[in-house]
């Protein structure tokens, strides 16, 4: 006999109305970026003979470009926060040795955290986790929402990097397993085990097993959460800030109590076939007076079946239009008439840019009652979908940019549906791309009736 899922609780039907809410966020000033908590030196992660090619994969995803000061980051993140982070679990077959590892995405080196288990998968298990308190600094009660969004962007780009080797993705495993699998303390417990660390949620798995490995009947996180947690050293106390503390732990809370689940489900990852690794390299997300002009249908299509496929288990996704026929489409035909795009632009906190955008694509699911487990996939999956749909974009050329925070975006309510059944969850703006520059071409002189040039 199947189980029902849990029903949603009243404080997470409550922090979802609220972050769906007209309320305007309080926020702080602007907290900066705290260094990496796990010390020790970084090692390398380009370790020769390694079938699993862990500095190939991070370097296109996750690491800070070089060339930009380690100041931006190529995956899309709300408020340039990049509240997430990575620990690599490495087994037999990778560019570094077996063991527990932190990665930091402005050196690009692994921090050993402990050894691996006897019986660790083969390839490297990633866990992405979550530091909440600057976003929730920026963003306030609209925070949560934004960190799973983030972690789900986090995920496809890892996940599109390292495709051709045969990634795997699971975007609801249990959040205890998650945490043990990773060594890292329960939110509860970390105050008691690393005093004055702030706590990372753990929120995606990702396994990059060597190329042509058969599905594993087990869960390839099973060996590491069996494994002892690594005893490591307080980090130093950081600086409290000026994050209300009781909006900071409602948070931290509410993304716990979302990550309770069972067996977790596994799904391959596929990168688009225009996507190349040079793609990955240079994706970026556009500034908004760029993404006016519309792209060509055929391809807004080809991102919308995307976005559409990236994630058998995320929300559907529509694309709203204007010109000669708007109106909101879906990869199989029409679904409502009329320029959408205004309205689009007064539920995503009055962006004014979005109401002339050449198209904008969105996420939309997710009821009001909806229970956890659905939350928490509806949002991380959206994050996914437009990651791979961003990037599939850039491949063709087109500009884009993401869109996260949505207030009363009652979808459903607005085509004539039941109000709090269809909500959107995420956006992502496309444009043509930028016209070629204009080049005034030389009239040749014509020849006199002698046959010669006339010259100036």
């Amino acid at each position: 006999m199947t189980q029902a899922p849990p029903a949603a609780s009243a404080p997470l039907r409550r922090a979802l109305a609220e972050a769906r809410s007209p309320r305007v966020p309080r926020t702080v000033p602007y907290v900066p970026e705290r260094a990496l908590p796990w010390g020790g030196p970084g090692l390398p992660l380009d370790g020769p003979g390694g079938a699993v090619d862990l500095d190939r994969a991070l370097r296109l995803s996750l690491a800070a470009p070089r060339e930009e000061g380690g100041r931006l980051r190529p995956v899309p993140s709300a408020g340039a926060l990049h509240p997430v982070r990575a620990h690599l679990l490495v087994g037999p077959g990778c560019s570094l040795p077996p063991g527990r590892y932190a990665y930091d995405p402005r050196t690009h080196r692994a921090h050993p955290r402990g050894p691996a288990p006897a019986d660790a998968p083969p390839g490297t298990v990633a866990v992405l986790t979550v530091v909440a308190s600057r976003t929730v600094a920026h963003y306030g009660h609209r925070a949560w929402p934004l960190l799973l969004l983030d972690a789900g962007h986090a995920a496809a780009a890892l996940a599109l990097a390292a495709a051709p080797g045969g990634m795997r993705v699971s975007l609801d495993a249990d959040g205890t397993e998650l945490a043990a699998a990773a060594g890292l303390p329960r939110a509860a417990e970390w105050e008691a085990c690393r005093p004055g660390g702030e706590p990372e949620l753990p929120l995606v798995a990702l396994w990059l097993p060597p190329a042509q490995t058969p599905p594993c009947e087990r869960d390839p996180l099973a060996a590491w959460s069996a494994h002892p947690r690594p005893r490591t050293a307080a980090p130093p106390t950081p600086e409290a800030g000026a994050v209300p503390a009781g909006e900071l732990g409602s948070v931290q809370s509410l993304l716990d109590h979302l990550t309770r689940a069972s067996r977790p489900t596994w799904h391959p990852a596929h990168r688009p076939a225009p996507v190349t690794d040079d793609t990955l390299r240079t994706r970026r997300s556009a500034d908004p007076a760029d993404l006016t002009p519309p792209p060509a249908p055929g391809l807004l299509a080809q991102v919308l079946t995307t976005a559409h496929t990236a994630r058998p288990d995320g929300p559907a996704w529509v694309a709203a239009v204007g010109g000669d026929t708007p109106g909101l489409r879906t990869p199989t035909g029409p679904l409502a008439s009329g320029d959408a795009r205004p309205t689009l632009a007064r539920w995503a906190a009055g962006q004014r840019w979005i109401g002339t955008a050449g198209a904008v694509l969105v996420a939309h699911g997710c009821p009001a009652d909806a229970p956890p487990a659905l939350v928490r996939r509806s949002h991380l999956a959206a994050g996914y979908a437009a990651g791979a749909a961003q990037a599939h974009a850039t491949a063709l050329g087109l500009r884009s940019r993401p869109i996260g925070s949505w207030q009363q975006a009652d979808l459903g309510a607005a085509l004539g549906d039941a109000p709090g059944q269809d909500w959107i969850i995420h956006g992502l703006a496309l444009a043509a791309p930028p016209a070629p520059p204009y080049r005034r071409t030389q009239r040749p002189t014509p020849p006199t009736p002698s046959g010669k040039e006339e010259r100036p």
